[in-house]
């Protein structure tokens, strides 16, 4: 290869030529630019070979050697014995499978426990019956990982891993979670396991999972020595507005990190149950970010899913006490037409978050939209002059259902209060309907040399004509309009209606 443009002088040339350039003595490849690219060299050479049959083009992907042993306890027992005479020996199908022995004492140091436990690593060789060794290195995790999925389609399978039947009715998986390290090696191997089972006629599918989604990390505030490079734990500075090392007094650097042990950064889960409950974890979770994101914790953001639940709770149970004082039956849902403008327009509210929701739920998981979502339902409700409409008590409903994938527990316990005896998980999710979105009114803005004067409420289906007519009869035009000559009227329709005047 030579500089592109360029002779090529071997004499002069201090080293060899690292940049772009063209193949030079290469038969007909001569003149082409080196390149994995197009109209490059490497395709124009596995094009000659074929063409001239000596070759031909094949994808490999780049799957290293897989070293699967490792020194510890935990893990799949390697099923093979050293044998002085025989060398490394498979166990025989009927000595499977081979089971960690229960006596193990972990020390942690040296080599595997398992190298400890002589009754159990001397055993005869299964070829010619000498003493022989067990292997006591076990496998890697990843050899479980990269198939455990299967054994969910048949779990409870004394006799295999799994029955090729229940995985083919199951297979694949219709959407796997999981954090940047399952999008790596860990996705390749269960590719290749799940190709190998195919190959084997263990399993139909192709793939294991249709789709993957790479969830980012939780991270917390961590403070940090610039001059040291050690953290220093949140308990230990007195004032986080202006951290202070105790022990150098050193002026702290304080980042956003992902959670460890190391930084000092981790939150304990069973603290945050203890005083909020699961459901405010999980809903904290999903509203602070999309799922592919990082997720910055903020105690703060935590007690307000805190409230915002208790905010539910007292809405739906407030909505129960009265109900169940009422002596009149209180239908779920009205007719479109019968509605009063309130009842419209909570009803608006309530098929506005379920359109909302479901497509962030169905869609790209925008689960924090989601959750803002159920807040504007919420005030909706609360805010309400329509309490004592069916329209209501749609609502309520609604919110509850919408509620159960975020917070299930409390959804299914205000479900059952609400005079259902089967789970909220059970109940059908509900459906939008496109004629509570429909607007019969809007406000429209009354500007005077673009200054707003006031507002009006028109039918939302009225034309230019009609909507200037509506400014010009309005309080704020006839107010500001007396005595003055109109030059130009801009109407922009659903939006305004602006007056120009002379002077």
């Amino acid at each position: 290869m030579q500089p592109e443009g360029e002779s090529l002088d071997g004499d002069t040339m201090a080293n060899a030529w690292a940049g772009a350039g063209v193949m030079v003595n290469s038969g007909p490849l001569n003149d082409i630019p080196a390149g994995k690219g197009e109209a490059e060299s490497v395709p124009a050479a596995i094009a000659w070979l074929e063409a001239n049959g000596k070759g031909q083009g094949e994808s490999n992907y780049r799957l290293r050697d897989w070293l699967i042993s490792r020194q510890r306890y935990w893990g799949v027992p390697i099923p093979v014995v050293h044998c002085p005479e025989c060398g490394i020996v498979p166990m025989p199908d009927e000595q499977l499978p081979v089971t960690l022995p229960q006596d193990v004492e972990f020390s942690g140091r040296g080599a595997s426990p398992l190298a400890q436990l002589e009754h159990w690593v001397n055993v005869p060789c299964p070829t010619c019956d000498r003493p022989a060794r067990r292997e006591t290195d076990t496998m890697d995790t990843f050899i479980d990982s990269s198939w455990y999925f299967l054994r969910y389609t048949d779990a409870k399978n004394p006799e295999s891993a799994f029955e090729t039947a229940k995985a083919n009715g199951w297979m694949p998986v219709d959407q796997y979670v999981g954090g940047i390290e399952h999008a790596i090696l860990h996705l390749l191997y269960s590719r290749f396991i799940t190709k190998v089972l195919r190959d084997r006629g263990l399993l139909s599918c192709d793939e294991p999972f249709e789709r993957l989604l790479t969830q980012g990390m939780v991270q917390n505030t961590a403070y940090k020595n610039p001059k040291t490079g050690k953290y220093v734990a949140p308990e230990n500075v007195a004032d986080p507005e202006n951290p202070i090392d105790p022990d150098t007094g050193d002026v702290l650097e304080v980042f956003y990190e992902k959670m460890s042990k190391s930084k000092y950064n981790g939150v304990d889960p069973k603290a945050v149950l203890a005083k909020y409950g699961a459901d405010t974890a999980r809903m904290f979770i999903l509203f602070k970010a999309p799922p592919e994101k990082d997720l910055e914790w903020d105690d703060a953001d935590v007690e307000g899913q805190f409230r915002f639940l208790n905010r539910v709770w007292r809405l739906v149970t407030e909505y129960i006490a009265v109900r169940a004082h009422s002596s009149t039956p209180h239908p779920s849902s009205a007719p479109q037409q019968d509605l009063g403008k309130d009842e419209k327009t909570l009803r608006r509210a309530i098929h506005t978050a379920i359109q909302a929701i479901t497509e962030d739920i169905e869609g790209d998981y925008q689960f924090n939209t989601a959750v803002s979502e159920l807040m504007k339902l919420s005030n909706a409700l609360n805010d309400s002059a329509a309490k004592e409409s069916p329209v209501y008590t749609e609502g309520i409903r609604a919110l509850v259902l919408l509620l159960a994938p975020f917070a299930p527990h409390m959804a299914d316990e205000l479900w059952h209060q609400l005079g259902h005896s089967e789970s909220v998980h059970r109940a059908p999710w509900p459906v939008f309907d496109p004629k509570a979105l429909v607007v019969d009114e809007i406000t429209l803005v009354i500007q005077i040399m673009g200054k707003t004067r006031g507002t009006l409420e028109v039918p939302a289906d009225s034309d230019k004509a009609a909507l200037e007519k509506y400014a010009r009869e309005s309080e704020a035009a006839q107010r500001y309009l007396t005595g003055k000559e109109i030059k130009k009227v801009i109407v922009v329709p659903g939006k305004l209606v602006n007056f120009v005047v002379a002077g």
